[in-house]
């Protein structure tokens, strides 16, 4: 069945409330104090959503950071994990993990292998969640009403559960599209599909301010260029497969498209587009000029030529002679190397990323993480 986007939007902003034009404007031009980070995406943001639904990350992925697998796809921290670190609040909780979690600062609905657009697969027939986006923003909504209700049975819940006016002042982050593009549906992605990327609904119940994150160049990951040959002629002059880079960049061009139309529509939000897909494309590019000596060979693998088999990813093991070996095992420095299992970034890497994003040096409007609720 096909996800109707447009339709979500329509109905988002017929029922947009008017609020108040005061308590949605900064009045002092000071840093942002944004009490909670509510995030939606796919693998590159999540932070245990996947694994508490289907089963853990298994190791080594966490190695690096945190010593143990902690429901990240990399061997330590996520771009988000460092956006949470930079404005003082917690990493990110799971909305999908029941165990040990805290809410107070914020929740993370996106899992590992989401799309925008619903999947007719199961999981195990084509790696994608079925958690797409449109599930993302029914949990929120679930989540916003009933930790409320929740939390005001005091004690406790009051300690591990957001406050209700934290949901107007939260930043809401977004990093998904990835999986559309490499899944081939997005070559018949419509313009409504696209818009349902973006948060006009989460604006109906009060949220103001948004860091976008556009699409990765994916002709880049090893997975890719593993698994859909292409002519050498489409190869570039960095190792990357230009016709996804291609589809990725038409993509971005609509996000963006849509997102100036939306600053009209959403007159009270600050809505950030952050182009991390050209900082991953220089970081592959410039990689060994930043001491990233392998910017395209996976770190966490084995065999071929990017050392990445899809049937024995990271941490994968073979049966012989009545014994588990393991195979598919990590590089000795995961910081030299940009892709850590074939599809996913290093925490290195993660975190080359942050450094140039976070100033808002490759944002539209150009302004840093810190200033993100300011509209102008």
């Amino acid at each position: 069945m096909a996800f109707d986007g447009s339709s979500i939007i329509v109905m988002a902003i017929s029922c947009v409330f008017l609020v108040n034009l005061t308590s949605s404007l900064v009045l002092a031009k000071g840093p942002c104090q944004f009490p909670a980070i509510f995030n939606f995406g796919d693998s590159n943001s999540d932070t245990g959503g996947l694994s508490a639904a289907f089963g853990q990350a298994p190791p080594p992925n966490g190695m690096s950071y945190f010593g143990h697998p902690a429901g990240r796809y990399c061997d330590g921290r996520l771009v988000i994990d460092f956006l949470a670190e930079s404005l003082g609040l917690a990493y990110l909780s799971a909305f999908l993990d029941s165990l040990g979690t805290n809410f107070t600062h914020g929740a993370n609905f996106a899992t590992a292998g989401s799309t925008i657009r619903p999947q007719n697969t199961t999981l195990h027939q084509s790696g994608f969640s079925p958690i797409s986006l449109n599930v993302q923003f029914y949990e929120f909504h679930d989540f916003h009403v009933r930790s409320q209700i929740v939390r005001k049975r005091g004690g406790v819940y009051e300690t591990i559960l957001p406050k209700e006016e934290d949901f107007s002042s939260a930043l809401y982050t977004f990093d998904i599209g990835q999986n559309d593009l490499t899944s081939g549906y997005f070559l018949n992605m419509s313009v409504d599909e696209v818009k349902a990327y973006v948060p006009d609904d989460i604006y109906d119940v009060g949220g103001r301010y948004f860091w976008l994150h556009n699409t990765g160049p994916v002709g880049c990951l090893p997975y890719v260029m593993e698994r859909i040959p292409v002519l050498a002629g489409q190869i570039d002059r960095y190792g990357c497969a230009s016709p996804f880079n291609e589809v990725a960049q038409f993509f971005n061009q609509g996000l963006k498209k849509t997102v100036q139309q939306l600053r009209k529509d959403l007159p009270h939000a600050a809505i950030t587009y952050v182009d991390v897909y050209s900082v991953k494309y220089s970081l592959i590019s410039q990689g060994r000029n930043h001491g990233f000596n392998q910017p395209l060979r996976t770190c966490c693998g084995h065999g071929g030529k990017y050392n990445y088999n899809k049937n024995l990813g990271c941490g994968g093991k073979v049966h012989k002679q009545g014994k588990d070996v393991l195979v598919a095992a990590p590089c000795q420095d995961p910081s030299t190397h940009v892709n850590w299992d074939g599809v996913h970034f290093t925490e290195a890497a993660n975190r080359y990323i942050f450094e140039r994003i976070v100033d808002g040096s490759f944002s539209d409007p150009p302004r840093p993480l810190n200033m993100a609720c300011y509209r102008n």
